[in-house]
Parts: C-alpha cells; sequence; structure tokens
C-alpha cells in the first residue's frame, strides 16, 4: 500500500472542504480560487473560502440591497454593486456576531443553537485580508468596474509584548510533569500513562522552537538520533532539517522506547505522536496539554500555548546568540523582518543594559 504523508492527507482534507465550501460562494469564487491555486497553499485557500463564505453570508443577511439572493446565486450584476460602505459594515460585524455551532461542532450541535464569536485585531485584519484578495482579482480580470475594497482601511494593528516563559517557569512546568504534583488524582493516573510523550513534546518546543503543525505531523523515520536531527515540514510544503540537544534526545528516545511498543491504529503507523486511542495526536490535544501543564509552571500566564513555547525558544536563542538572522532560520520565518518584529524590543533592552555598565568618571554638576 502507497504510503501518503500526513502533510499531503492534509493538504488533500483541505482541498476536500475547500470544494464543499464553494458550493455555498458565488460561482465566480471558482474562478478566483483556481487563480490562487499555484501560489497559495490548500490550508491557505481553505481558509480564504471560510472567511468568503462569512462575507457573503453577511451579505444577504444583513444588507437589504443583497436580500434577493442567497450568496451562491449572487452573479456579476450583485459583486457590482457592493461598495466601501458594504465592506466597512462587515468589518463592524465581525467585532461580534452569531454563528450556528453545527458549523464547528456537528456532534454538539442541536437544531437552532449558535455561538457567540468575537473577532480580535488580527482576526478582522485576516478575514478583510481574504476579501481585498478577492475584490482585486474581480477587477484586474474586469468581472468589476472598481476596486471598492481598497478604499477600506484595515484596523490598526496595536504591537504586543511577547509571552514566553521565564527559567524558573519552565523548571516548574517540567518538575510537574516528572512529578505529578499539582495534579488531581484523576490527572496523575492520565499522565502516568503520557507523562513520556508529554515531557518529549515539551522539549521539542523549548528545544527546537517546532510549530505545533509541524510537530504532529512528525513521522518516526524522520528522525536520525546519531545526529540529533529530523526532518520538518514547513508551511508550505517546504523540507528542512532541524537539530536539537542531547536533552532533548534523551526525552525523546526514552518515548521512543514506548512508542515502539504501540501498534498504530491503520493509516497512523508512521505517526511518532500518538494520542492513548493509538492515532496520530491533534493539534488541538497538544494545544491542550502544553495549557495544562504551562499553567502549573506560570498560574498568571493564563494564555501560554504551543506557539508562546516556540517565542520561549526564540527568545533564549536569540538572548544566548544575538544573532536575529539565526532566529529566524531557526523558526522558520520566511522574512526576517517577521522575527526583528518580535525580538527588537530585547536589543533596546541590551542597549539599556550597555549604557549602564559603561565607566565614566564622577562629575558633581553643582560644582561647575
Amino acid at each position: 500500500m502507497r504510503r501518503v504523508s500526513f502533510h499531503h492527507q492534509t493538504a488533500q482534507a483541505a482541498a476536500d472542504k475547500l470544494r464543499e465550501v464553494l458550493l455555498e460562494l458565488p460561482r465566480l469564487c471558482t474562478d478566483y480560487f483556481r487563480s490562487i491555486s499555484q501560489v497559495t497553499s490548500a490550508l491557505t485557500r481553505q481558509a480564504y473560502a471560510y472567511d468568503l463564505r462569512l462575507f457573503f453570508r453577511y451579505l444577504a443577511e444583513e444588507e437589504s440591497e443583497f436580500s434577493d439572493a442567497s450568496p451562491r446565486l449572487m452573479e456579476q450584476a450583485h459583486l457590482a454593486r457592493i461598495t466601501a460602505r458594504h465592506i466597512e459594515g462587515f468589518q463592524d460585524y465581525l467585532q461580534f456576531y452569531y454563528k450556528q455551532l453545527d458549523e464547528q461542532n456537528k456532534q454538539l450541535a442541536k437544531p437552532g443553537r449558535s455561538v457567540s464569536i468575537q473577532n480580535q485585531e488580527l482576526g478582522i485584519m485576516r478575514k478583510l485580508s481574504s476579501v481585498r484578495s478577492f475584490f482585486d482579482y474581480l477587477f484586474k480580470s474586469e468581472v468589476i468596474p472598481a476596486n471598492n475594497a481598497a478604499l477600506v482601511s484595515m484596523p490598526k494593528r496595536h504591537s504586543k509584548p511577547i509571552l514566553y516563559m521565564e527559567e524558573d517557569e519552565v523548571q516548574r512546568m517540567m518538575d510537574a510533569v516528572i512529578s505529578g504534583q499539582g495534579f488531581s488524582k484523576t490527572q496523575q493516573a492520565y499522565l502516568r500513562n503520557t507523562q513520556r510523550r508529554d515531557l518529549a513534546i515539551l522539549m521539542m518546543f523549548l528545544g527546537t522552537g517546532i510549530r505545533v503543525s509541524e510537530l504532529v505531523g512528525l513521522d518516526t523515520d524522520h528522525f536520525e538520533f546519531e545526529r540529533n536531527s529530523f526532518m520538518v515540514t514547513r508551511k508550505g510544503g517546504n523540507q528542512t532539517i532541524l537539530y536539537y540537544p542531547d536533552s532533548v534526545k534523551s526525552c525523546l528516545e526514552h518515548y521512543l522506547q514506548e512508542r515502539n511498543e504501540i501498534e498504530a491504529l491503520p493509516g497512523h503507523e508512521y505517526a511518532f505522536f500518538l494520542s492513548l486511542q493509538k492515532r496520530r495526536i491533534t493539534q488541538r490535544a497538544v494545544e491542550n496539554l502544553v495549557k495544562k501543564y504551562a499553567l502549573i509552571g506560570a498560574p498568571l500566564k493564563k494564555k501560554l500555548s504551543p506557539h508562546k513555547l516556540r517565542s520561549t525558544f526564540g527568545t533564549n536563542l536569540y538572548q544566548e546568540t544575538g544573532d536575529i538572522y539565526l532566529v529566524a532560520d531557526t523558526l522558520g520565518h520566511a522574512d526576517v523582518n517577521t522575527t526583528r518584529k518580535h525580538y527588537a524590543a530585547m536589543s533596546d533592552a541590551k542597549r539599556k543594559e550597555a549604557a549602564k555598565r559603561i565607566v565614566l568618571p564622577t562629575v558633581e554638576p553643582s560644582d561647575v
């Protein structure tokens, strides 16, 4: 049986979902997604499709000028009637709206149930970017006479400080995983079944800065333990080799002894990190376990996640090396400016520290 990589499986699932969502969108959207298929990933196109579905639902349900047609039946004439005011209305709508629960959680859904959704700056910016990209295509293809989406200003994104774990917080977290202290008896019983795996996962984040999407896609043959290295599939499908220190290697090999005794379910035979159901562990499961352990180490930092452990790695690497290009390459940032934006503040801190350390002659201004 031909082996299908996790990355390919993920891309295929996203492509299938895109085809499903396209059945709810105006037919011109099909041409748009075909035009960007060679320059975007399947997951990116899936995200764009979700955003456009939300936009057209907004038009049909909230704007009276478009109440005469469902999103699927909107034609070129409808698209030409969309003004900057409509898009600004959508931007305001994104701050708070209701969504049918069965769109995300079909197994939990009940007829008529909905959930409230609130988008922060980043979520609004991403959805508006999807709409802008679509209208840019329509204008260049001469489907609409003007690109009104370009007239709508994007919300200002306020920079936030990097949230990461201090050295003592990391140590408390790891001690808790090893000892079980701070957990209930039920959690301790569960921990005994996942301890080796969870230690290896946490050490991979802290020791390599890997993304959670990259971690769950790791297979058993992606590792070369003799060289302390592994192959990772980055965003966009590019593959690269990363290295880890001996402390990470020790945890990986300890877990591998346990992993080799598990007979994974069909389709999950090559997955390195498994759930207790003997399937490839999911991103949601990893996010939940990181949050659980991180709260023990840093109880005041409520929003710790795999990405924040990745930030902890990046912070430590930059503090040790001062090499922003090395940090960018290791984290897999395509643009070093992305890295600099997050870690430049640390350069300011170092400059302040340097100013304090300069030895100058003693001068009493009052004597002048």
